[in-house]
């Protein structure tokens, strides 16, 4: 039997569909709270678990109590040794480092994690790169290279781990940023450290890469397109994203540079909007949505930009999805599709296609989404 460590985060995520862009700290998570935040964390460490299923008699599953990861293993049947608990229901940073560290101490030979780049910090200092670990994507912030492209390839990962058949690990980059920075449309990601983590490449996401200077006049063209194509009776949802940001400049308007705004004939209707916001303001109107994909690792949707959500996707429909990227920034996936991750695997799979992509002015390419596999 191979020992497998699992850490939870239970907050992780909160903040993204309520546009709070992270819960870091208690006074966040008690404003995420307070606009109907609910916690993603479970159900996405249920997807992850449901792979290991069918091999639970060759794991000896290693957790911490209660929602840091005992409840979800019960939840999915599966038998596990807990190494401590929470000090309290709300957990801490704290509480990651004391389960990792208890972890490292059993001997677990992969430790998975549910969160985001501040969980993914938390155990890097924990434990270097002295476990193998793997994170499973849950939080608002995954601008680190050490998770999964999507739950169900942490599980997958997983599963090759225990079975032996990926038993080579290498060193991945431990990103975060500050959250108040983040708050006031500052995004400076300072690397933190190391994780090692099982040589997956292609189930792994990436390490998050800003735009080059030399796409600034491209996304000048973009914009030109998005403003010619324009219709006065329609909403825009525009995403974040550098690439995004010249389309809102050029109609005068102030873009929330890492958030999600609505306009509706050159007026800016919403500000940095939430989910619920969204769907309140667009209430079944024609509406369009206009994203960019993330740089260097194709998420389109269901990274930074989770007020974007399913519910969100279905009121616009696929149909009316504007998808915007420099001709760079397509070339530098080197053939790899655009990811969805949006959470849910049905609306991931109504995503799924070729989308007609404006890389300049009247210039389109055709390109391939699909969520990660």
């Amino acid at each position: 039997m191979k020992k497998l460590g699992l850490i939870v985060n239970p907050v992780a995520g909160m903040g993204g569909a309520v546009g709070l862009k992270g819960t870091d700290g208690a006074d966040t998570l008690e404003r995420a709270r307070e606009l109907g935040a609910v916690p993603h964390a479970q159900e996405r460490t249920t997807t992850a678990l449901t792979n290991l299923t069918g091999i639970a008699d060759d794991i000896e599953l290693l957790t911490y109590g209660s929602t840091m990861g005992e409840a979800v293993a019960a939840a999915c049947g599966l038998r596990a040794t807990l190494v401590g608990s929470p000090s309290h229901p709300d957990t801490t940073a704290q509480d990651t480092v004391a389960a990792a560290r208890a972890m490292h101490a059993a001997g677990v030979e992969l430790l998975l994690f549910a969160g985001g780049d501040g969980t993914a910090r938390d155990i890097c200092g924990a434990v270097g790169t002295d476990v193998v670990a793997l994170g499973i994507p849950a939080g608002v912030k995954i601008h680190s290279a050490v998770f999964a492209a999507n739950p169900t390839a942490a599980g997958q990962v997983a599963a090759a781990v225990i079975a032996g058949n990926i038993n080579r690990a290498v060193e991945a980059e431990v990103m975060d940023i500050d959250e108040e920075d983040y708050r006031r449309e500052v995004l400076s990601a300072r690397l933190y450290g190391y994780l090692r983590i099982p040589d997956a490449r292609r189930l792994l996401q990436g390490l998050k890469a800003g735009s080059p200077r030399s796409d600034a006049a491209m996304q000048m063209a973009i914009a030109s397109e998005l403003v010619e194509r324009m219709a006065d009776d329609r909403y825009y949802i525009v995403g974040p994203g550098t690439t995004c940001r010249p389309f809102m400049e050029r109609l005068g308007l102030d873009h929330t540079l890492l958030g999600v705004d609505v306009i509706r004939a050159g007026r800016q209707i919403g500000k940095d909007v939430s989910e619920q916001e969204i769907l309140s303001i667009v209430d079944d109107s024609p509406c369009t949505l206009v994203v960019t994909p993330v740089g260097g690792q194709g998420f389109l949707l269901g990274r930074g930009n989770q007020q974007i959500s399913p519910d969100v996707i279905r009121q616009v429909s696929k149909e009316n999805i504007s998808v915007v990227a420099t001709a760079e920034k397509l070339c530098s996936l080197r053939g790899k599709p655009l990811l969805v991750d949006t959470g849910d695997e049905d609306t991931d799979t109504y995503l799924s296609g070729y989308y007609r992509v404006i890389t300049g002015y009247h210039e389109n390419t055709i390109y391939r989404v699909s969520p990660p596999t």
